[in-house]
């Protein structure tokens, strides 16, 4: 099991298949495992490497960290997996590392795909929800996933996709200090629109789902309008999860949009 040190943390991270790399960021709370609906048909000609954020999987749990750390952990995870550079792929918070990574590190950064996420411009703070949760014990949080619905998915998400997803997750590893610390450091984290239209001058893709309830589908319009020359693609009845509600169109969605990238590149 390969890990990096990174500022003072330890950072798990594996690597699959082969061809040009990409580097994949999970969302807030879940670990690296749930990028299990892209990872079939993306190491079948691309090599893969993912990592779990701090405080989930089996990545240390550090307090105080921010989306720029997050940030440089993908940079020391890219940098021991031996590659220069790759395509980079984020989902909701892993959306908004990917592009704090692209807009830090654009000469690292071959494209980038900002799924189901938005660009923060403003600092927030916890609500009070939010508190309530992370000061639970996590094995009731674990039974609070169990108990999710098929529906949240999304009303064209398939059923037995949904709840083989609930399963997984209601599984996953993280630390209730982790995911507190990572929930601060989003609301902590603010960028500017004028950064992100000079920075991220590679090719852009942004992917969202349009029965989006924790990232309403308007943020990731607004983000697309943003970035000059991004590219957009919606699912319809997808919710925020699209990896499962649509997992063969946001698949083929991304493949294509790296193909493209990776042609304009001459196969580089």
């Amino acid at each position: 099991m390969p890990f990096v040190q990174s500022n003072g943390a330890r950072i798990h991270w594996e690597a699959q298949g082969s061809g040009t790399p990409v580097l994949l960021i999970m969302g807030h709370l879940y670990s690296s495992r749930m990028w299990y609906p892209l990872l079939p048909a993306l190491t079948r000609h691309h090599r893969a490497i993912w990592f779990d954020n701090r405080g989930t999987g089996d990545s240390d749990t550090t307090p105080g960290v921010t989306i720029e750390q997050f940030a440089a952990d993908a940079l020391a995870v890219l940098e021991a997996a031996g590659e220069r550079s790759a395509h980079v792929y984020g989902v909701s918070m892993g959306g908004g590392i990917a592009a704090e990574f692209a807009m830090a590190y654009p000469e690292r950064t071959r494209s980038v795909t900002l799924g189901c996420t938005m660009l923060k411009t403003e600092k927030t703070r916890m609500r009070g929800a939010q508190k309530l949760i992370y000061g639970l014990p996590r094995w009731l949080v674990r039974a609070m996933f169990k108990r999710a619905k098929p529906e949240a998915y999304g009303s064209a998400a398939p059923r037995e996709a949904a709840l083989h997803d609930i399963g997984v997750l209601s599984r996953d590893r993280f630390t209730m200090a982790g995911v507190r610390a990572q929930a601060l450091a989003i609301a902590a984290y603010a960028t500017t629109t004028e950064r992100a239209r000079d920075r991220m001058t590679m090719p852009v893709l942004v992917l969202h789902g349009d029965e989006d309830k924790a990232v309403p589908v308007e943020k990731g319009r607004e983000l697309h309008a943003i970035i000059p020359g991004s590219r957009y693609v919606e699912f319809k009845g997808a919710g925020h999860n699209y990896l499962v509600a649509d997992n063969a169109g946001s698949t083929a969605a991304f493949l294509d949009f790296v193909a493209a990238a990776d042609r304009a590149r001459g196969g580089e």
